[in-house]
């Protein structure tokens, strides 16, 4: 018997995945069909950058066109895999801003390959490519229609009603003569390789600038070593529960760091969450009901006195989802 206050429909994730692949199978097979179409009319190498004055200015070989395919397919395969792999049904907002990624993305893509091509077509070389102007606002124009219909699109069908009241989640005894202290921690290994790799090259840019190697290795190093620092920032959270709150350390020095105090928590419980599901990894949400995503799994879900939410993941959730509780319960007794 079905459940008379259920919305959701199993279905809906099924036909939703199909439609992303399909969408994401189509706009591959375009980005791969329309170069080797016009492979005979284009010079080679093609232009494919074009200056302030609209003239091209850079070039590249005519092959690389159909990479266009190349970025497409890991761009939207990696989000596809993600979300395939979340439990669950996939949420209408999920489901509408994905599909608004994709469209938007694929219309991009598209769009910059086909003013490329045409600007390139039955030229003598590449210098002599026409010149762009007002077609790149019409790319980005039509990358937003298809953003916009695929949120739509992605809107469609019936939506999971979130729960009326969290679950109670689970709760342990403690000894009154002790002071109970719990600590895990949640390690990304991706983005301690990002923040390691873009350090290393941000140290051998700036190196080469000061020998004079590299006289603009600066504006190179600058950016590595800013992604370097966001990647080894968002590589590891360590999660400490005691008396006094919880407190959430980040990165392998352990800073920044913030503490919640235990009479601002109301309630603590276990949550599977994905970087899909919450729109990436790091903090991901609005201040009052945040995530933070170090890797997809359990997460420890805490409920503020307030009606705000922090979510993190992290190791062993469920234990300290149990002390909170605990600790909470005696304080409040």
């Amino acid at each position: 018997m079905t459940h008379p206050h259920r919305t959701s429909d199993p279905g809906v994730r099924a036909r939703f995945l199909l439609a992303a692949t399909a969408w994401t199978v189509l706009v591959a097979a375009v980005l791969v069909a329309v170069p080797l179409t016009f492979a005979g009319r284009l010079p080679d190498p093609v232009a494919s950058h074009w200056g302030p004055s609209g003239r091209p200015d850079r070039s590249m070989p005519a092959a690389a066109l159909t990479l266009f395919a190349l970025v497409w397919l890991v761009v939207a395969g990696t989000g596809l895999v993600g979300l395939a792999r979340a439990r669950g049904e996939i949420r209408r907002a999920t489901r509408a801003w994905f599909a608004a990624g994709l469209g938007w993305i694929g219309g991009f893509l598209i769009g910059i390959q086909a003013v490329t091509i045409a600007a390139n077509l039955d030229r003598d070389g590449w210098s002599r490519a026409a010149s762009l102007s007002w077609q790149v606002a019409v790319v980005v124009v039509g990358a937003f229609v298809l953003g916009a219909l695929g949120r739509l699109a992605g809107r469609l069908g019936p939506d999971d009603a979130p729960p009326e009241r969290e679950r109670p989640g689970p709760l342990i005894d403690l000894d009154p003569g002790r002071r109970p202290v719990w600590v895990s921690t949640a390690t990304a290994p991706w983005a301690v390789g990002l923040g390691v790799v873009a350090s290393a090259a941000a140290l051998s840019f700036a190196a080469a600038a000061l020998w004079g190697l590299a006289p603009a290795g600066w504006s190179t190093a600058l950016p590595l070593a800013l992604a370097g620092v966001v990647g080894l920032a968002v590589s590891s959270v360590s999660v400490r529960i005691a008396p006094e709150g919880l407190t959430m350390a980040f990165g392998p020095l352990r800073w920044p760091s913030r503490t919640v105090r235990l009479d601002r928590i109301e309630r603590a419980w276990v949550e599977w969450r994905s970087p899909v599901q919450v729109g990436g990894w790091g903090i991901r949400g609005l201040p009052g009901r945040a995530t933070i995503m170090i890797r997809g799994g359990e997460c420890l879900v805490v409920r503020y006195t307030s009606g705000g939410q922090l979510a993190v993941s992290v190791d062993d959730a469920e234990t300290g989802a149990a002390l909170l509780n605990a600790l909470a319960a005696r304080k409040t007794a």
